[in-house]
This record gives C-alpha cells, sequence and structure tokens, in this order.
C-alpha cells in the first residue's frame, strides 16, 4: 500500500545552500520590520526611510540606492518561501487524496470529506505567513528546515488527516469486498488481489506524478536559494554602508 508520510516532501530538496534568517520579518506594503522578540529593531518604510531601534537614519543617495534593492529583494524572496513551504505540503496532501478518489471514486463522499479538510488546512498554513494578500511574517530560522515551519498544531493535523485517510481507504476496499460477495462467482482472495492490483497501479502513477512535481518544486528551491545568495550580498554591501545595519544580519548563507 502507499503510504505518505509528512517529511516526504523535504526530501526532495537539493541541498543547494542554507538560508538562514537570524530575526523575524514583517512585510507590509508600506513597511519592512526585523524584529526580535516582538521589538522591532530595523524598520524600513517605502524602501527610502531607515529607522534603527526607533531612530530614523539620514541616508545618502547611494545608501538609500541599497536600502531599495534590499528591501526589493526582501518583498520578492520571503513570498518565494512562503510559496514553495506550502507547496510543498500540498505535494503530499494530494497524493494522500489522490489515492482515496482512486478507490473510492472522484467525488465519493469520503474523498469530498478529506478534500475538504486539506483545503482548510492549506488556508490555514499560509494564513500562518500570509495574514493578507501583501503582509507576511516569518519567524528567525533556518529555512531549509521545513518541519520547522510546519511543527506543532499543523504537523499533528497532517498526520492526523493521513492516518485517518489511510483509514479511509481500507474501510472502502472492506466495504467493496464485503459487497461483492452476493454479486461475484469469484472468492474473496481473488476480490482482495484485484484490489490489490488496482491499488499497485494507482500508487505507481502517482509515484511518477509525485516526482515530477517534487524535480520542479526542488528547481524553485535552487533559485531561490541564488536569490537568496544575491540579496545577502547586497545586505553585506549596505553594512559596510550603514555600518550600524551591521549588527542586524538579517540573512546567512551556507554551502
Amino acid at each position: 500500500m502507499l503510504f505518505v508520510s509528512l517529511p516526504f516532501y523535504q526530501q526532495a530538496y537539493a541541498q543547494q545552500c542554507s538560508i538562514n534568517l537570524n530575526f523575524g520579518v514583517i512585510i507590509d506594503p508600506k513597511h519592512i520590520r526585523i524584529v526580535e522578540q516582538g521589538k522591532t529593531l530595523v524598520q524600513i518604510n517605502h524602501s527610502k526611510q531607515l529607522f534603527i531601534s526607533g531612530r530614523e537614519v539620514s541616508l545618502s543617495i547611494e545608501q538609500q540606492q541599497l536600502l531599495s534593492s534590499f528591501s526589493t529583494g526582501i518583498r520578492q524572496q520571503v513570498p518565494e518561501i512562503v510559496s514553495i513551504a506550502v507547496e510543498g505540503v500540498d505535494i503530499a496532501l494530494k497524493a494522500v487524496n489522490e489515492v482515496i478518489a482512486g478507490l473510492t471514486g472522484e467525488n465519493s463522499a469520503s474523498q469530498q470529506k478529506v478534500q475538504a479538510k486539506f483545503d482548510e488546512l492549506k488556508w490555514r498554513i499560509r494564513a500562518r505567513f500570509n495574514q493578507s494578500a501583501d503582509n507576511y511574517y516569518i519567524a528567525p530560522q533556518d529555512l531549509n528546515d521545513y518541519d520547522e515551519m510546519l511543527t506543532g498544531q499543523f504537523e499533528q493535523e497532517i498526520e492526523a488527516m493521513i492516518s485517518t485517510s489511510i483509514g479511509s481507504i481500507l474501510a472502502a476496499v472492506g466495504q467493496s469486498i464485503l459487497a461483492d460477495d452476493d454479486n461475484s462467482d469469484y472468492g474473496g482472495e481473488t476480490r482482495i488481489t484485484t484490489f490489490d492490483t488496482r491499488l499497485k497501479s494507482i500508487s505507481k502513477g502517482l509515484e511518477l506524478e509525485v516526482t515530477e512535481r517534487a524535480k520542479a518544486l526542488d528547481k524553485k528551491a535552487a533559485i531561490i536559494c541564488q536569490k537568496f545568495s544575491q540579496l545577502d550580498e547586497i545586505e553585506t554591501l549596505l553594512h559596510r554602508a550603514i555600518p550600524a545595519l551591521k549588527k542586524y544580519n538579517l540573512i546567512k548563507i551556507s554551502n
């Protein structure tokens, strides 16, 4: 039988580099804030106005340009990190959902129930990072460790849903075998073998699909890694231009 576990989608990522955020980041349409334990350490307004520890820093044109480049990069890459985390979860959930649909029938009561729960969970996972259309928050963490992004309640819910879904699959198999008892000339062993063959066929096709999606996700992860590396270089230039920012180094990259 096909089994899908929560960490499976993480294994799809090639370790192109390790991206670590040393502080939390809050983004809204007007501001970017670098925070620690709820306290704003650095605030950037409209990509050109800088506050450090609540005090505005006067900037030259060159400093403004570096600050603008850094701000633009943060606004582009943080949503990408959120997207790739949610997409990774989606691969795992879709795999389970398609097995159920293949055995119980597309749009069956069991399949619709599981699909509704998965949709709700994905919405709440995204809401954890993306409070509204243009508002994001990511806590300080290693961005390659997706377990850290999905710990606690979400991880437990996903595992519970997968367990329940596997139960639904077994129940569907059992009900179908019982329903066939009065309508088939074949023995129970033959019907079980037929179901086993059917499940293996579903699993094989699904494995190919999941592999392709995982490869695509891996390519996205590599691109994100490259862009964060470029952003880290801009941050280094920004720290040279504004030494007071150096102790608030946000991005750390290691290969």
